[in-house]
């Protein structure tokens, strides 16, 4: 056993740091004296270095080892013969403990990966024969085929890497995501469904993620119920998670909380659909809840996106854009194809004033997300935001006819009909077609209220409110049936109605302008006293606006450093 074999060894049990030093102390050594060791026992100790340095995360450190050793591995094919080593070991031995250069080639694409090198790892990838690359490598370059968006090429990949391994689920929602239809991906894993007891949840489950990706989540929702209630498969994490995102999809806020809350009960560890999960927290006004969750996530790991979206949807609630901006970054750094890191970034960027490049984003965001609603509710305020209406109405038209006349789409084609005097009936029927599909769905509701309010028509949209309200509590809910008691003179009715959105979300501005209001006219002689304390605190809160200017200052430097503009 010569001194190769044992750094060999270390590798293989992990030893890196040991391996880093001893490897490069060797590699000094046979360059000093090229005789020393065989073109065999080089290769070896430059992979087990490029090993220890990637175990470190030196990626380009790591990437420029590997190609050393393919390097190298290039003169020892060359080499007929391989000249004895210090330690006498025969070639024969030496080829048999060899690292694969294939490995060595996936290596070289996975540090590319990580340094955002797409275009130069799926070159890595590419120049494998078709023949040798493994299930790993298939699904590599499928994944980087998806996200450059060649999607034909994609879609080989993910079906070879199918035919090697029939149960590779990812896989399978790779298929779906690119329009494979449901029944030809079950068809590749049919076999192994049939000659395997206990897998005949599988086609089912390939049915409910096939509806996911179609945008019909209805059904989506029929069919992942009907695998969860199995017996099987009952309290099973992913499902839930699964569930909970298409309840959101979906609109269902309250059933997404109530599943993502079961599935964070089950595993407290839980990473996957959290930041859907803080968002919805965060949009329904439980900041505490929100802030108490990210700390959790931050504990777990900082190195997914989750955390860090979950610390953003904080701030933006908060009303605190800047750092909610730098966050949102942050997390599309640790991951590029997350959604609600972009939507975060996007909606971020959009209250800041800088609408095109939060169009960049959303657009991103709907680009990996066709099937997600509010990538387009985002993009269509961007537009709108800017006095595209006519954009906004041809997004909206194309959501409505791709993904058909359901309360969302309806309500989205309405929320832009709304902003041009000229088609508000219009904005009207469609608001009426949306709630008798779903008389609970807030968007519509909030949308058929502020019709009537424009139309002043306040008992109308009193008794929608309330019987709206009757079957579930929202902050805004509560607030416009505030305003609509103020315009018909029921004062204490609205202060209360104020007092509940403020109890459900302590920041809601809106609410809190409602209820000074309100004071100003029960009392107007109190009023102009307070009015004056008003303006002293006002000028307190001049000074918090001047501090939230430096802030900004801070976070826009930290965003110049991490590359945001």
């Amino acid at each position: 056993m010569n001194v190769v074999d044992h750094v060999r060894d270390m590798a293989a049990a992990g030893l890196y740091s040991n391996v880093r030093i001893m490897s490069s102390l060797l590699l000094t050594m046979s360059t000093n004296n090229p005789e020393l060791f065989s073109p065999a026992q080089k290769y070896q100790l430059l992979v087990y270095q490029a090993d220890a340095i990637f175990h470190d995360k030196e990626y380009r450190n790591a990437a420029s080892k590997y190609n050393s050793a393919l390097q190298q591995k290039k003169v020892l094919s060359k080499t007929s013969k391989v000249r004895p080593s210090t330690g006498g070991t025969t070639s024969s031995v030496q080829a048999q403990s060899l690292p694969s250069e294939i490995e060595v080639k996936y290596k070289i694409a996975e540090c590319y990966v990580n340094l955002k090198l797409d275009k130069d790892a799926i070159a890595v990838l590419d120049g494998i024969p078709s023949r040798q690359r493994t299930p790993k490598i298939n699904m590599m370059l499928a994944n980087l085929y998806k996200k450059a968006g060649q999607e034909r090429s994609a879609v080989t990949s993910y079906k070879e890497v199918l035919r090697q391994c029939p149960l590779a689920l990812d896989a399978i929602i790779g298929l779906l995501s690119l329009s494979v239809k449901g029944a030809e991906v079950a068809s590749m894993t049919m076999d192994v469904i049939q000659s395997i007891p206990n897998l005949d949840w599988l086609s089912t489950w390939i049915k409910a993620y096939a509806f996911i990706h179609a945008g019909d989540n209805h059904r989506a929702i029929s069919t992942i119920c009907s695998l969860e209630k199995k017996t099987l498969l009952r309290d099973n994490v992913d499902l839930l998670v699964s569930l909970a995102d298409v309840y959101f999809r979906a609109g269902d806020t309250k059933n997404a909380i109530l599943k993502f809350e079961q599935a964070q009960m089950l595993d407290p560890y839980l990473i996957k659909g959290m930041d859907v999960y803080g968002y919805l927290m965060a949009r329904e006004g439980h900041l505490e809840d929100v802030e108490v969750l990210g700390g959790r996530l931050f504990n777990i790991t900082d190195q997914h996106a989750e955390p860090w979206v979950i610390s953003g949807c904080h701030s933006f609630y908060s009303k605190r854009y800047s750092r909610a901006l730098y966050l949102g970054a942050k997390a599309i750094q640790l991951n590029s194809n997350s959604v609600q890191a972009l939507l975060l970034k996007g909606a971020a960027l959009r209250n800041m004033g800088r609408v095109q490049e939060a169009i960049i984003h959303f657009r991103e965001a709907m680009r990996h997300a066709p099937c997600r609603l509010d990538c387009y509710e985002g993009l269509i305020d961007c537009y709108l935001a800017s006095n595209g209406v006519r954009e906004a109405m041809g997004m909206a038209n194309n959501i409505y006819k791709t993904l058909g006349a359901n309360a969302q789409t309806l309500t989205i084609l309405a929320t832009v009909c709304l902003a041009d005097p000229l088609t508000q009936d219009k904005a009207k029927g469609l608001l009426d077609k949306a709630l008798a599909q779903r008389p609970d769905y807030i968007k519509a509701v909030v949308k058929k209220a502020e019709l009537l309010s424009r139309e002043q028509k306040y008992e109308e949209g009193i008794t929608l409110l309330r019987n709206t309200l009757a079957n579930q509590s929202d902050c805004v809910l509560h607030r416009m049936l505030g305003d609509f008691l103020f315009a018909v003179n029921e004062y204490q009715e609205s202060i209360d109605q104020y007092s509940i959105a403020l109890s459900l979300d302590p920041n809601d501005q809106k609410s809190l302008e409602g209820m000074q209001k309100m004071e100003k006219e029960e009392s107007p002689m109190d009023a102009t006293v307070e009015l004056d304390g008003d303006d002293m605190e006002g000028s307190g809160e001049d000074g918090d606006l001047e501090g939230s200017d430096s802030e900004a200052a801070q976070w826009a430097d930290q965003e110049q450093w991490f590359g945001m503009q």
